[in-house]
């Protein structure tokens, strides 16, 4: 299996060959690639040297591979989300029969020469069981895994953005921009884009540049709040709490927000109390370590009993909201205000 490094590095390179498997969560680098694989292979014409294939018209892959690219010299086939790459649920009717799933596998380690020299197939997928058709792509061809990228790889990629624009940004700097705004790509190749306009050539990204301009993931803001909270800030909480409100964000989302993240702390607490894994306890993703830190730096402002209150009093809102007894905004402020006194 390639790592995505390992791919680029290839495509930029202008190495295309003839069978891949790109599957996984981080969508945007997956369809950077495809456009580079795009671009390597030249002029397209739907239907004569590019075809499209999904889970709809999966038969026809073996047909379109064996016809003719007419006036080209090879075709180009995208096949997304076909399905082929899903463990057969029991019981379950309909997806991509095992005799299909079979003869595409058979057809493709008897025929690899020909699919070289005729065709570069691309296979698209969000997820991709290890099955057979796996397994022999891996053997013929190109399989990458698009895993979300951890903190240290994105910050590797805003920097060469950054350098590309003469922009200057600090590795401190970019990790909180990752944790202001998660680590989605999409969404920080957006924020970065901002910052270098903002910042200019030859200018400095400042951390005070992300508050100013970013979008702020709600879970961020959700530790700010929760920060002052730890500190008895009532204003200041209410405050984060009344801008959360004010740039529309749903206020059933932020209770069920600022809940699962009362929850998170509770856990901490007990995870550092019995010697436990905190990320295993929270249920981190690799990309998500660096949230650690910020878990048990935020527990040591609460009590366990106050963090199993609050937890209760919010779970105590919801239920009063939902049988009309209380205003959902007036109930979080109650709250804030009662921890805070």
């Amino acid at each position: 299996m390639l790592k995505i490094e390992e791919l680029e590095k290839q495509l930029n390179q202008g190495e295309l060959q003839g069978i891949y498997l790109l599957y996984g969560e981080e969508i945007f680098l997956l369809e950077q690639q495809l456009k580079k694989i795009k671009k390597l292979f030249g002029e397209t014409v739907k239907g004569i040297n590019y075809i499209i294939i999904d889970e709809n018209n999966i038969q026809e892959l073996i047909s379109d591979i064996e016809t003719p690219a007419f006036g080209y010299e090879k075709k180009l086939i995208v096949a997304r989300n076909t399905g082929i790459f899903k463990r057969e649920a029991k019981g379950r009717s309909g997806g991509v029969s095992k005799e299909l799933k079979d003869k595409i596998n058979d057809y493709l380690k008897e025929n690899i020469d020909d699919i070289n020299s005729s065709a570069i197939l691309v296979f698209i997928e969000n997820e991709a069981e290890k099955n057979s058709i796996y397994n022999t792509i891996e053997k013929i061809g190109k399989v990458c895994n698009f895993e979300e990228q951890k903190p240290f790889q994105i910050i590797k990629r805003l920097k060469n953005i950054c350098n590309g624009y003469k922009v200057q940004a600090d590795e401190n700097v970019l990790q909180y921009l990752i944790e202001a705004c998660g680590t989605n790509m999409q969404d920080l190749i957006n924020e970065i884009r901002k910052l270098i306009e903002y910042a200019g050539e030859n200018g400095k990204i400042q951390k005070q540049d992300i508050d100013k301009l970013c979008i702020k993931k709600i879970e961020s803001v959700i530790f700010d709040l929760t920060d002052n909270l730890g500190q008895k800030k009532v204003k200041e909480a209410i405050e984060v709490l009344n801008n959360l409100i004010a740039s529309k964000e749903p206020i059933q989302k932020i209770l069920i927000t600022l809940y699962n993240h009362f929850k998170k702390l509770y856990f901490t607490k007990l995870a550092i109390a019995e010697n436990k894994d905190i990320a295993q306890c929270l249920n981190l993703k690799p990309n998500q370590m660096f949230l650690v830190n910020k878990y048990k730096a935020q527990a040591k402002g609460f009590k366990t009993s106050e963090l199993k209150k609050i937890i209760q009093e919010l779970q105590d809102l919801d239920y009063k909201y939902k049988i009309g007894l209380i205003d959902l905004n007036v109930g979080l402020e109650a709250i804030l205000c009662t921890y805070c006194s």
